[in-house]
């Protein structure tokens, strides 16, 4: 991986010189593509077109983008012409199928799968730590493809970074429960059909998972399953490292499988070098992208539910009896919202490598 980016223009400010885009989402008709085309008309991206493309299961489907219903088209290599950003949010082998033809059409490259980690150049990216580190991107004419960072990793790195503020971190300890959604609507459609065959004594599907999800919780899948918890606890290890930084904290990470359709939840323990100061490293938890639970209500506490919708990590703090000098944060996550927001953060910033003039 490449050295730290820096930040380029924002979207408003394109729009402000008259400048507009095209872009296109492959895998529009996936949970990450329907989440993303709706964070790029929240944003207002200055967009005068937005192509929906993705495989056969997906084509004619109709999908809103803003205020317009569009067909999901076929992903073909003229798909790609005049496109200025694309957005891979299908799964790794689609983005690996089809990155360079966009690549080759002039298109800067946004993957939300993962598939182009150990591409020459790539770069992992979040511009919520970009912004807390005070790293600046410097725009290349043709940029390498822009990894969108695991929301896990991102809302890591943001707490940990803002907690030295209150301290010095002598150790730390990550548990991350994935949800379902992370793999896509097929992980979803095995929870719940786990989960209602369950309840009337049938026969569990496991061809995505290959083991028993539904009211249970795991550390790894089946052998027969193509995922592994240990190979996406080495991916959120990396990004974590990448986005932090040599000099951050350096925590041990779990990852399970709990029986969840949506959200990160994530527990984590600190140890500080001195006893902990709840109210001070609240303090310093504290700004933009975080919303501390500090009162008693329900809907303040961090979960699932309580996250969904939103971009924000949701966090709690708990103290530890056995150590004074421990503290637990308790987070919350919505996964799919978070990975739309930093994907369309990088599009922004790589404004600044596009030709300026009218639109093709």
């Amino acid at each position: 991986m490449s050295a730290p980016p820096k930040i380029g223009v924002s979207s408003a400010s394109a729009s402000a010189r008259g400048q507009l885009y095209r872009a296109a989402i492959v895998g529009a008709g996936t949970l990450k593509g329907k989440e993303v085309a709706e964070m790029l008309s929240e944003r207002n991206f200055p967009a005068v077109d937005i192509r929906l493309l993705d495989d056969d299961e997906s084509i004619g489907q109709l999908e809103a983008t803003g205020d317009e219903i569009n067909f999901i088209q076929s992903v073909r290599s003229e798909q790609f012409t005049h496109v200025d950003f694309t957005f891979f949010a299908a799964d790794a082998e689609c983005t690996r199928n089809n990155w360079k033809r966009a690549r080759d059409a002039g298109s800067a490259i946004i993957d939300l799968s993962g598939a182009l980690e150990k591409e020459a150049g790539a770069q992992v990216r979040s511009l919520w730590i970009e912004r807390e580190r005070g790293k600046m991107w410097q725009p290349e004419l043709q940029p390498a493809p822009c990894v969108v960072a695991h929301p896990a990793a991102v809302a890591v790195a943001l707490l940990l970074l803002r907690a030295r503020k209150a301290g010095t971190t002598r150790s730390a300890a990550v548990t991350v429960f994935e949800p379902a959604s992370e793999q896509g609507q097929k992980g979803m459609d095995e929870l719940h059909q786990q989960t209602v065959n369950l309840l009337s004594f049938q026969t569990l599907p496991k061809d995505l998972f290959d083991t028993q999800v539904a009211f249970n919780m795991v550390q790894r899948y089946g052998q027969k399953s193509r995922l592994s918890l240990d190979s996406l606890e080495a991916r959120v290890r990396s990004h974590y490292r990448e986005l932090a930084g040599a000099d951050a904290a350096q925590p041990a990470f779990l990852v399970v499988q709990p029986p969840v359709f949506h959200g990160h939840a994530l527990g984590i323990f600190l140890e500080m070098d001195q006893p902990v100061n709840e109210e001070k490293l609240l303090q310093a938890l504290g700004g933009d992208h975080v919303s501390l639970a500090v009162g008693d209500e329900d809907d303040s506490q961090p979960s699932n539910v309580n996250t969904a919708g939103q971009a924000n990590i949701l966090v709690a703090l708990k103290s530890e009896p056995a150590r004074p000098n421990g503290i637990w944060l308790w987070a919350a996550i919505d996964n799919l919202r978070v990975a739309a927001v930093t994907a369309v953060e990088c599009a922004e910033s790589m404004i600044a490598t596009r030709p300026v003039g009218k639109i093709q």
